[in-house]
């Protein structure tokens, strides 16, 4: 029985007991149903699944109390990897559920899970991307954190999904180890590298994740939702793109106008960053003429969030979870913007290559391990903890407002 059988099956089964009946025969499978982030949760929210044959009208239903609004899906198919994935997309309204409806034919309802300007929660995870073609690894720790953390109203992935963006298999087997939770709770990917990566290891634009999710236009031509920006209670999220490298660099002055225009346009108490790639550079073993210092990512962005009056900066890509603290002007100052650089939740490590920073605060205890982050907000502390796949805590760290 694979993963998309079993889950299913303990659906089926859990909704027949609370029942005491069958389960109808029209009930319509809705393959890696997920809640796609929107530019406010609060009020939208971006419904998208697959299907194995295409749909004849499909629609989103929101029940709100006993009242019931549709809201149409748009089929939004694509190809890549040499094969069409057929999905659907529906921009709805916050209600209380939702469920997939076609013709006479409808998912279970599931939840829609409201944040508040009072306080929420959400998940952060790095990389997980894993090698050797299985994503247990990802599955274990994303189980374990989703399931340990019900509360949170949002995931992140701060990049590298996958080893390779143009892999279907790959997507797949990330996208069902997630599927019983993705209905419920709301995702927000970031780009990474291995995104736009081809079969062939070429870089290549990355199709397949900027199908796979729908997040919010930002605008820019030539580069939709590459980055983008979103509400969740008293905080303003933006999500970089740091894939200059692979993807040319007339991204950066492009991002650097948008994201001022962007974080001098928001009233939100916190703002806080998502970008791939880090800020710092590390020596490495076996290379003494690596420097230690900061990357161009670090150089060019770091002034403007000291600037922009970030509060917290999350990376990732070294596979490595380090607190720096608080920076500005590339030092250790308390004024300046925190920088977490989130860890690793694959099975593809770096195992004694990073000799430690200058700047590192907290290391995650070594050799590296999987680890997931939870940040809790309200209007006047943000906290930000790290945990290892059972739960252990690692590192604790709060930010207050006056």
């Amino acid at each position: 029985m694979n993963r998309r059988t079993f889950i299913k099956f303990a659906a089926v089964s859990v909704a027949t007991l609370m029942t005491g009946c069958s389960v109808d025969k029209k009930s319509l499978d809705v393959k890696f149903l997920r809640q796609i982030v929107t530019k406010d949760i609060s009020t939208s929210r971006c419904i998208m699944w697959q299907a194995e044959e295409p749909l004849k009208n499909p629609v989103v239903e929101v029940k709100t109390g006993d009242a019931i609004k549709t809201f149409p899906a748009q089929e939004t198919s694509f190809t890549y990897d040499g094969k069409k994935t057929i999905q659907y997309t529906a921009q709805i309204e916050i209600g209380d559920e939702y469920r997939v409806v076609d013709g006479d034919a409808t998912s279970y309802w599931y939840d829609i899970k409201k944040s508040s300007d009072d306080k929420f929660k959400i998940i952060i995870f790095p990389d997980s991307q894993c090698g050797g073609g299985s994503y247990d690894t990802w599955g274990g720790i994303a189980g374990s954190a989703l399931a340990k953390n019900s509360d949170a109203v949002l995931f992140v992935n701060v990049g590298d999904l996958v080893d390779n963006g143009e892999d279907s298999s790959q997507w797949e087997d990330w996208l069902a180890y997630v599927e019983q939770f993705t209905p419920e709770i709301v995702f927000a990917p970031v780009l990474g590298n291995h995104e736009t990566y081809s079969r062939e290891w070429t870089v290549c634009p990355p199709v397949a994740y900027l199908n796979y999710f729908a997040t919010p236009d930002n605008g820019v031509e030539n580069f939709s939702r590459r980055f983008y920006s979103f509400d969740v209670g008293a905080a303003h999220f933006v999500v970089l793109d740091s894939q200059w490298d692979e993807l040319g660099t007339e991204v950066i002055d492009v991002q650097k106008n948008w994201l001022r225009q962007d974080l001098n346009s928001t009233d939100k108490l916190w703002k806080i960053i998502f970008i791939h790639k880090d800020v710092l550079q590390y020596r490495i073993n076996g290379r003494p003429e690596r420097k230690e210092g900061f990357s161009d990512v670090g150089e060019i962005f770091m002034p403007e969030f000291e600037s922009l009056g970030v509060d917290v900066v999350f990376t990732a890509h070294l596979h490595t979870y380090r607190n720096r603290g608080r920076i500005k002007n590339f030092h250790h100052d308390d004024t300046g913007p925190l920088y977490i650089l989130t860890g690793i939740s694959g099975n593809v490590r770096y195992g004694g290559l990073w000799i430690d920073h200058a700047l590192d605060k907290v290391v995650a205890p070594q050799p590296e391990t999987d680890n997931y982050i939870t940040m809790e907000v309200d209007a006047k502390t943000l906290t930000v903890k790290c945990f290892s796949p059972n739960g252990r805590p690692i590192d604790e760290i709060t930010l207050q407002k006056t």
